[in-house]
């Protein structure tokens, strides 16, 4: 099984790790970071992957916001939802918010769209989006490096348990993820109230 399972990384791992930092977030990234603790992957290898991965990712999205950004926002409903609230962080923060998107949970691949979208320089958020996708591959790698790490001081043989601290990384990433929806659930929770009192008001009038 562990021969099998090793296999089938060396032979697509990266491609597979590419794409899902194309795609989405770090949940992958942290997972493949704890494999290269274990020799399936390299560690630096891991950090390349993503790296490209995740660089190539905004800069499609930037340029897709930039070519085709109002057929965007007719086309998909989640666009043109969150576009005011991301507009509005864009005109308040700027620069940071370019550095940053890829951190923003909700607004990852958003972001960068709607900064193609606006008068954004392309050439600073290529500097930008270079020196954040550098940063965010090392420090999400190394986390699931440095945890195999740290299960190795109280885990004698870390590859006899190795499937047991996979579930046990994959349910701390599950619960950091459903964290970011109970905390937007009840950031919304004023407004959700407020839209039923003006929802019974209009009712209880026009009884």
């Amino acid at each position: 099984m562990h021969h099998l399972f090793g296999e089938y990384l060396q032979n697509h791992g990266y491609w597979v790790l590419f794409l899902w930092t194309f795609l989405e977030g770090e949940a992958g990234l942290i997972l493949a970071g704890f494999l290269a603790f274990q020799g399936y992957l390299y560690l630096p290898g891991v950090i390349a992957t993503a790296f490209g991965g995740a660089f190539l990712g905004d800069q499609f999205y930037f340029y897709l916001g930039r070519w085709k950004g109002p057929w965007l926002l007719k086309m998909f409903t989640l666009i043109a939802r969150k576009f005011r609230k991301a507009l509005r962080l864009i005109e308040k923060y700027g620069t940071f918010v370019a550095f940053v998107s890829r951190y923003t949970y909700g607004f990852r691949i958003i972001l960068p769209i709607i900064l193609g979208m606006t008068t954004f320089p392309a050439a600073r958020f290529l500097w930008l989006n270079l020196a954040s996708a550098f940063l965010w591959a090392s420090v999400f790698s190394l986390a699931g490096y440095f945890f195999g790490k740290s299960a190795s001081l109280f885990v004698e043989d870390v590859s006899r348990y190795e499937m047991h601290l996979l579930a046990i990384l994959a349910g701390l990433i599950f619960c950091m993820w459903l964290s970011h929806f109970v905390l937007a659930w009840f950031r919304r929770k004023p407004a959700r109230t407020r839209l039923k009192r003006m929802r019974e008001g209009r009712e209880s009038r026009n009884e």
